[in-house]
């Protein structure tokens, strides 16, 4: 008779666990996966308001494989956004020349220490997921972007909706907040209002920020592609 030791046992237990662990860590994910993309093709209720005319303001969405953000001019339909973003937040001053604002919303600790998506870490992303009340703005000095429908697409907007979006963007800035350099010479961070998690993204702040100006939106937009598949 062949006998198995105690030790034999417990790892074998301890393989089923952590198989089992797996198994239920991939349906959670293929589940917010589906419900995520689901629910980003059914339209929400959208503001009503005028359509573009030769007054409209262009702006530009932009995304990447797990964030996106909204391109705005610094002058446009009255709105000035060289004092909200002044050159003095910049490494590089000289960068404040430039004409648009790339402006998106995100976990604190996740920005900070991901400045390109090969720098991203299992543990900053699950303190992201499992949520948290530090979030900041993430603003970059930029060139007229040139629209080329795959990850950067132009809206045009009238006048009204372009101020209802710009409202929305400011009160998503803790007033008072810190302001700090960013990874380069051309950006910078700024406290942020609102708690990020798995259920409320950068994408989900995207598509809500849109909403707000009368943009055809999904009811959550989780990913990126659940907010590109509108523009």
């Amino acid at each position: 008779m062949k006998m198995v030791s105690v030790e034999t046992i417990s790892w074998q237990r301890l393989g089923r666990v952590a198989r089992g662990m797996a198994a239920g860590i991939a349906l959670i994910l293929l589940a917010y996966l589906i419900a995520g993309s689901a629910l980003g093709l059914i339209a929400r209720p959208t503001i009503a308001h005028s359509p573009p005319g030769a007054d409209a303001v262009t702006i530009y969405v932009e995304s990447s494989a797990i964030h996106s953000a909204i391109i705005l001019p610094k002058q446009a339909a009255g709105v000035d956004w060289r004092d909200w973003a002044p050159p003095e937040d910049l490494r590089d001053p000289r960068y404040a020349g430039h004409r648009y604002l790339a402006i998106g919303w995100g976990e604190a600790r996740f920005f900070r220490e991901t400045p390109t998506w090969r720098d991203a870490r299992p543990g900053p992303i699950l303190h992201a997921v499992l949520g948290s009340d530090r979030t900041l703005i993430h603003v970059d000095h930029l060139p007229r972007p040139a629209a080329n429908r795959d990850d950067v697409r132009a809206l045009r907007l009238s006048p009204a909706a372009y101020r209802d979006l710009v409202a929305f963007i400011r009160q998503s800035r803790r007033a008072g907040g810190q302001r700090d350099p960013g990874y380069a010479g051309y950006d910078a961070f700024y406290d942020a209002t609102g708690r990020y998690s798995a259920l409320y993204t950068c994408n989900s702040w995207t598509g809500d920020a849109l909403a707000a100006a009368g943009v055809r939106m999904g009811w959550w937009t989780p990913f990126p592609w659940t907010v590109m598949a509108w523009l």
